[in-house]
């Protein structure tokens, strides 16, 4: 008897529906077919286990099992479930009339229990979009997958439960949540907020402009004068996601499996702090079947890395192509993944090995050079990606003991809120554009034209220190960013005078 599930293969941040066909004939063995990987060969036991704790078993015939497409590699072990169920359906162990309606997917457990698998978002959204009426699924699982709205999730901690629940013996309660309740309710929950920094007025001032811009920025500075504090509260003024951000975000979490059990959507904007011994695969994504690096899991958020000179040359090295494109293509042999990076890069550095170059108190014990070598470590093709330089210098005793709160995050993010709106409105043509920070150079040119005093400034500025044409353009992003804090149509001499000074870096001789 010919008997056909149906389950899902993820690749990238998409599914593909997988046709799982169960034939039984006269005979003693069993085959699977349509490449699967290990994992998935590896079912028979798992499957032979639960059916027999749930009293069924797999019988002693001839079981051929195709996965189409045949040409798609199929990983992991999420096939169990639904090759179980083809096999039982296969050997009239159960009869179920309706199989065609539904998507099923999970791993057995020895004892017939669930285990909760990754990729369920995307798996949901392509299952909406097919027409199917239902996704059956893990219990674990079952919240993330609600999300997708005109779909039925029916969430199971067994397989007795999902036998049942196809015979129409029993029944399972479709898990249900409201998307937009789900989404408004833990909006603006932040943990650290700016009112618990003092002093740093500059610094302040930088990282709002980086937020209102979407603008990569980096603080240079001695050891504790506040660098991973001030980064900690980014988020804290970031716009709000929007809910195809939120879906987006989730969709990639979910693939990578880092979302929470029983949680649904992520409605805050991802911050990622890698170690600086992480790997360059760990951070753009990659393996033998590649998954999300921490570029693509801080899409729609921020990439902290602290510490900058730190991390190998290569993992910095493997960063500037996603930085520029907002987006990492993964190839292989027989295939390629794209994944979203669209991020907000956070980095911070000491000025030197020992961290006191330039410390108002303390002396810096580096010998001659090591100042230099020490900020070499960063390439400049890398700092000119970079929008924002900024030097971070330690808060004084009457600052520090000030029991005045300082502005709270709340403010800030008030007016980097309005400054987006304003680019919103300027992008609205442009499809996939947010920020000024993704400005091409044709937009550069509409959007960015200083008056006759402006260009003379940045003229006097390129010659001097010696600007690279990128560094050009991301004053121009930043000025304009600026203009729009201070609700100003056109560029003015003071909005470039003020971007030119965040290009601290770039100034010859800085660093010995």
């Amino acid at each position: 008897m010919l008997v056909k599930t149906y389950g899902s293969a993820v690749y990238g941040i998409h599914a593909t529906t997988i046709t799982i066909e169960v034939n039984v004939f006269p005979g003693v063995r069993f085959s699977l077919v349509g490449l699967p990987d290990n994992a998935v060969k590896e079912s028979q036991q798992r499957i032979d286990s639960a059916l027999r704790e749930v009293g069924y078993k797999i019988p002693g015939k001839k079981i051929i099992i195709n996965m189409a497409p045949a040409d798609i590699r199929k990983e992991g072990s999420a096939y169990d479930l639904p090759l179980a169920i083809g096999i039982l359906t296969a050997t009239e162990q159960i009869s179920c009339d309706k199989l065609e309606k539904f998507v099923i997917m999970g791993e057995l457990s020895l004892d017939g229990s669930l285990v909760p698998i990754k990729g369920v978002l995307p798996m949901a959204i392509q299952a909406r979009e097919e027409g199917f009426e239902g996704l059956i699924l893990p219990k674990a699982n079952a919240r993330e997958a609600a999300v997708v709205n005109k779909l039925k999730i029916y969430g199971a901690d067994n397989i007795s439960e999902v036998i049942g629940f196809l015979k129409g013996d029993a029944e399972i309660k479709p898990t249900e949540v409201d998307t937009r309740a789900e989404f408004y309710a833990h909006l603006n929950k932040f943990p650290h907020d700016f009112a618990d920094v003092k002093g740093q007025e500059n610094v302040k001032r930088a990282l709002e402009i980086a937020a209102a811009g979407g603008h990569n920025i980096i603080m240079i500075g001695p050891p504790g004068a506040g660098k991973t504090m001030l980064a900690k509260r980014i988020p804290g003024i970031l716009p709000p996601l929007s809910l195809q951000e939120a879906l987006e975000t989730t969709k990639i979490h979910s693939v990578a499996g880092t979302l929470e059990k029983d949680s649904s959507l992520i409605t805050q904007r991802p911050f990622r702090s890698p170690h600086h011994t992480i790997s360059d695969v760990a951070l753009v994504g990659g393996g033998t079947y590649p998954q999300p690096g921490e570029i693509s899991l801080s899409h729609n958020g921020v990439l902290f890395l602290d510490e900058l000179p730190e991390f190998k040359r290569t993992v910095l090295e493997v960063m500037r192509q996603p930085l520029e494109d907002r987006s990492i293509t993964i190839s292989r042999a027989k295939f390629t993944v794209d994944y979203p990076a669209s991020t907000m890069l956070i980095s911070s550095m000491n000025p030197c090995p020992c961290g006191y170059y330039n410390h108002p108190e303390k002396d810096c014990l580096c010998a001659p050079g090591m100042v230099q070598k020490y900020l070499s470590k960063i390439s400049g093709p890398l700092l000119d990606r970079i929008d924002i330089h900024i030097e971070v210098v330690p808060v004084t005793f009457d600052k520090i003991s000030d029991t005045q709160l300082s502005e709270k995050s709340e403010e800030i993010r008030a007016r980097v809120e309005h400054a987006r709106q304003i680019q919103e409105e300027r992008f609205k043509e442009e499809e996939g554009m947010h920020c000024n920070a993704q400005m091409s150079s044709k937009l550069l040119r509409k959007y960015c034209q200083p008056d006759e005093a402006g260009n003379a400034l940045l003229k006097t500025a390129m010659e001097k220190v010696g600007l690279s044409a990128r560094a050009y353009d991301r004053i121009l992003k930043v000025s304009r960013t600026i203009a729009d804090l201070a609700g100003s149509e056109n560029i003015e001499s003071d909005h470039l005078a003020e971007a030119i000074q965040y290009r601290s870096l770039d100034r010859d001789g800085w660093g010995g």
